[in-house]
């Protein structure tokens, strides 16, 4: 199977392109946030769980998260190529655990891949954003303040995947098709 993490900060794409990798390479897209909805939509002893942590403005603890990705790979297991990982891991023991939850089925990660936008760039698309959808949670400050987020627990997994050769940096500005077209270039150039 092919593994694939796509990072990126927030705005640069992620969603977008995840979602086109997914269909073009016949990858389930993975992301943490539609597992906890899904899981809290069906009710299930996880997703009970999460909610409730949720509810409280917490952080899900990564060993709940790796049980949520654990049942999530399981279930989507079977005629599919891999997984399209979408934001995940965003701290060195989230990819640790999600390395050794790989290789509880002989898999691992083929490739990282970092959609590479600078924070003007990243503010600028969030603010527009924000006026187009009536987002309240998207101001300067905020999305500034998840930049540097982004950026103290980005950067060691980057090294953490390089260290690995399994790390390559994608420019995440232009058009949607440009930007598109390098990432299969990259992902077809790592399946050779």
């Amino acid at each position: 199977m092919y593994n694939l993490i796509l990072f990126g900060p927030p705005g640069s794409g992620k969603g977008t392109q995840s979602a086109r990798i997914a269909d073009k390479y016949n990858l389930v897209h993975t992301s943490t946030g539609d597992i906890f909805r899904t899981e809290i939509r069906n009710g299930s002893p996880l997703g009970l769980k999460v909610q409730s942590i949720i509810e409280k403005g917490e952080l899900v603890p990564d060993d709940l998260l790796v049980d949520i990705l654990r049942s999530a790979l399981q279930r989507a297991a079977g005629n599919i190529n891999g997984f399209v990982m979408d934001g995940f891991p965003r701290t060195i023991r989230q990819a640790e655990d999600f390395d050794k939850l790989l290789k509880e089925t002989s898999e691992s990660v083929s490739l990282v891949l970092a959609l590479d936008v600078d924070e003007e760039e990243v503010v600028k698309r969030l603010l527009k954003r924000a006026q187009l959808e009536s987002r309240k949670d998207d101001t300067e400050e905020v999305i500034r303040n998840r930049m540097k987020v982004y950026h103290s627990q980005t950067y060691p997994l980057m090294d953490y995947y390089s260290k690995q050769g399994k790390f390559q940096s994608v420019r995440g500005v232009g058009s949607v098709d440009n930007i598109f077209e390098d990432i299969c270039k990259t992902i077809d150039g790592s399946m050779s």
